[in-house]
């Protein structure tokens, strides 16, 4: 579905990324974990466009899309929830969710799908996104990103700034989606819950994946050294 090789990345004289290699197969989700600045971040800008790879590939469905630009991306199937939800405050939840149909590419999610999925946003449609909860707002954004009908989607740092009963809220619909056979890779701060919904994990540390793995079977001394170095 999704391959990443040997990416080399970083911002003008600044490297960042050394060599990240990543593949998932159709209906996989995939952790990605790492400490802040070992180079999640990074690796999510140049897979949406956002930045270009000094060197190596992305390759979405076999189509090489590491020179796309970022709506070239959405419309070759690839989107991203990102991190703070980032909704337009002066829009309604629908037509925040409409702005992610914009690609105008075919598939299963429309505004009835996404309502039937997240009912919770279905209830608030018409109201200012500002007007909703941390939580409803990460359903919005989750189901905005949805509306451009992505092979694969990018969710990053689902649960930042929201209580533990919105966290659980919004992991329950997370797992709809998993259900729903679609290919997802998962920045989460919180290691445990993004083991806990992903199939595998890779382990970034300092531009480089230091360790892959089932999730079922990760071993959490293992990730401990991965993620920080340190014994």
């Amino acid at each position: 579905m999704i391959t990443v090789t040997d990416l080399r990345a970083g911002y003008g004289p600044l490297p960042v990324l050394f060599g990240i290699s990543l593949e998932m197969s159709r209906g996989e989700t995939l952790a990605l974990i790492g400490a802040n600045g070992a180079g999640k971040t990074t690796t999510f800008a140049v897979l949406t466009g956002r930045i270009k790879p000094q060197s190596g590939h992305v390759t979405l469905r076999g189509g090489d899309i590491s020179s796309m630009s970022p709506m070239q991306i959405v419309g070759a199937g690839l989107s991203m929830v990102p991190e703070g939800r980032q909704l337009f405050p002066s829009l309604t939840v629908e037509e925040n969710l409409l702005v992610g149909a914009h690609c105008r590419r075919s598939g299963r999610w429309t505004l009835e799908r996404v309502y039937e999925i997240f009912p919770t946003v279905a209830e608030f449609r018409k109201r200012p996104s500002t007007a909703l909860s941390g939580g409803q707002q990460q359903l919005v954004a989750i189901g905005r990103a949805l509306m451009s009908n992505p092979d694969v989607l990018l969710c990053d740092e689902l649960s930042l700034g929201l209580s533990p009963v919105a966290v659980d809220t919004v992991y329950v619909a997370f797992d709809r989606l998993r259900s729903e056979g679609l290919t997802t890779i998962l920045v989460e701060q919180d290691i445990a819950r993004a083991l806990s919904v992903s199939n595998r994990f890779a382990c970034v540390r300092h531009g480089q994946i230091v360790l892959t793995g089932a999730s079922a079977n990760a071993d959490r001394a293992e990730i401990s050294h991965a993620y920080f170095g340190m014994h």
